[in-house]
């Protein structure tokens, strides 16, 4: 329990952005778990469902959800498994 007003402040800024934060990466995740099924079932159409998940992977290391890097290695690991579909 926070004792100033400030502190107080800050933990329900906190508190609203990791409520932001958590539903960027759970759509994340989804996007990421969809595109992997599709992979799996060799589905073709996975290709168009791709360009959302990484334009998704982008917005969120660009509002710092998920760090430059991290965001880089995700976008390689579903490229390699889209592109070895065929």
């Amino acid at each position: 329990m926070p004792n100033k007003k400030s502190a107080a402040k800050e933990l329900k800024k906190t508190v609203k952005r990791n409520a932001a934060n958590k539903k960027v990466n759970d759509k994340l995740k989804d996007l990421v778990k969809a595109n992997l099924k599709q992979i799996k079932a060799n589905d073709q159409k996975v290709k168009a469902e791709f360009v959302k998940t990484i334009k998704a992977i982008d917005k969120a290391a660009k509002k710092g959800v998920i760090k430059k890097n991290t965001a880089s290695r995700k976008k390689s690991k579903l490229m390699k498994k889209v592109n070895a579909l065929k």
